[in-house]
């Protein structure tokens, strides 16, 4: 401890050095091959629209200093167990709520009821969501979620 704590205390660049020697800190780089579904880029963007840049579960439209949009479009049926590209198979959600959908901790009826999984959701959580407890879908039929993707979460990811 005497040397650690001398080394410490002074200001002597000469004992700074001392104390560990010059090592070349420069990292190993490996290859890896990774097999993942495709996403359809397209895919972010056609929901992100379908929903006019706004989170359907706190109504929250984002956009950062530089006009980015900062939802996200998250898949009711997730891509790793064969979800689609679809937009019928999306929601614009902020990424707290992107998060906890993900998760099995927010989920949605088929009447776009907010499901959230008892005792996983938080005060300061269930405040932030809307307050009549409906998820904001989009005007057009075409671009709302479909019931089949709606029930695949509420059936195989939902925790509530």
């Amino acid at each position: 401890m005497g040397l650690q704590s001398n080394l410490l205390d002074t200001n002597d660049s000469d004992a700074l050095k001392a104390a560990e020697p010059e090592t070349d800190y420069g990292r190993r780089t490996i290859q890896t091959i990774v097999n993942r579904p495709l996403r359809d880029a397209a895919f972010q963007e056609v929901v992100r629209t379908a929903y006019d840049a706004t989170c359907a579960m706190t109504g929250l439209k984002l956009i950062n200093g530089g006009g980015r949009c900062e939802i996200e479009a998250a898949h009711i049926r997730p891509v790793s167990n064969d979800g689609p590209d679809s937009p019928r198979n999306g929601l614009a959600l902020s990424r707290t709520c992107h998060w906890m959908f993900d998760r099995g901790i927010l989920s949605a009826d088929d009447d776009g009821k907010i499901l959230m999984a008892t005792n996983l959701v938080s005060d300061q959580v269930r405040r932030m969501l809307n307050p009549d407890g409906l998820m904001r879908l989009p005007a057009n039929q075409l671009v709302r979620p479909h019931a089949q993707f709606l029930r695949y979460h509420r059936e195989n990811v939902f925790k509530g």
